[in-house]
Order: structure tokens, then sequence, then C-alpha cells
């Protein structure tokens, strides 16, 4: 089975579990720390790692999480471990967020721009998109910053770009004067 088929269902069934328990928000949050935590390597490796047994690492998750999850959350990361299913927990947070996202209806946006923006053009572009009827009703925004666009804003949601950089309109323009229709050829 793929890893993705994997981590959707499994990812679904925690997601049915924290309805039906009301505890979809905090279980939520508990994805995004999981997810967060998971990016350190050393987590990950000890998590991937066939040699390790599952009562040691069921022990390590305990001493690393209890604090920190709930116990839906944390009953749910042993079962994965009981189950040989750990090394999935990257993806199976991924899925997670992007199926809560999908049940509250948020769209992430995606800006890119070559200054960081102001309130107020935030507060603008949220509107716009809003009006465009492009997206969800509630929207996720995530701004980074990158020199090389010169000037604009690449904005990504829904596997959609559109990019109204200068840059690229420097690369379009460039070329089609490589093709430079205008010279006949002999």
């Amino acid at each position: 089975m793929s890893v993705t088929r994997i981590a959707s269902r499994y990812a679904k069934s925690l997601l049915d579990l924290a309805v039906e328990q009301g505890k979809l928000e905090k279980v939520s949050a508990d994805m995004n720390t999981l997810g967060a935590a998971v990016k350190s390597r050393d987590l990950y490796l000890f998590l991937k790692s066939p040699i390790i047994h599952a009562d040691k690492k069921n022990a390590a998750l305990d001493a690393i999480f209890k604090d920190k999850l709930d116990s839906l959350t944390l009953a749910y990361l042993h079962l994965l471990v009981n189950k040989g299913r750990e090394a999935y927990v990257p993806e199976i947070a991924a899925a997670f967020i992007a199926q809560y996202k999908s049940l509250k209806k948020i769209t992430t946006v995606k800006v890119t721009t070559a200054s960081p923006l102001s309130d107020a053009v935030l507060a603008d572009l949220k509107k716009k998109l809003l009006e465009s009827g492009a997206t969800a009703e509630n929207l996720d925004i995530e701004t980074t910053v990158d020199p090389e666009l010169i000037g604009g804003f690449v904005l990504e949601f829904d596997h959609k770009r559109y990019d109204a950089s200068v840059a690229h309109k420097l690369d379009r323009l460039r070329a089609s004067f490589s093709k430079n229709l205008y010279v006949k050829e002999f």
C-alpha cells in the first residue's frame, strides 16, 4: 500500500475519532505540534528505526509528549507504534492537517513577495481573495520573502499558481526576444 494511502487512512480515522469525542481542535493542535517535532532529525530517525523495540519507542514518546499532547493523541501514537506504522507519523500528521482544513473549509494561500507585506496589504489581499470566490470562506495566509522576484508577487493555493512577479515578466520578455519574430529570415 502506498504511503499516501496509509497516511490518509490513519489521519481520517483520527479525525473521525476526534470529532466523535469532541476533541477536534485539541487534536489538530497536537498534530501540528507533532508534525513540527518530527522535523527534528533525531526524532525522525528514532521513529523510523526498525532496531528499536516498540516498548522503548512508546516509553520515549511518553517521556517527550506526556504533558504536551492530549490523551487521545498519545494513545493514537501508541497505536501507531504497536501496529508498526510509526515511520509514517510525518505523513499522517500532514494528511490530518490537510483533512482538518478541508473539514473546516480553510484554504491555505502562500504569498511570496520581494519585500515584506504590510498588514493593510495583507487585509486587502484577503478581501480580494474572498470576493473572488476562488477560495473557501476561511483563509490561512503564509507569507515568504524572496528578493529574487524583484517586485510583484507569486500567489499559490489549491494547486494553482499566479505569478505576477517582475522576474517572471522579464523571463517572458527575454523568451519573446529570443524568438525575434520581426526579423525576416533569409
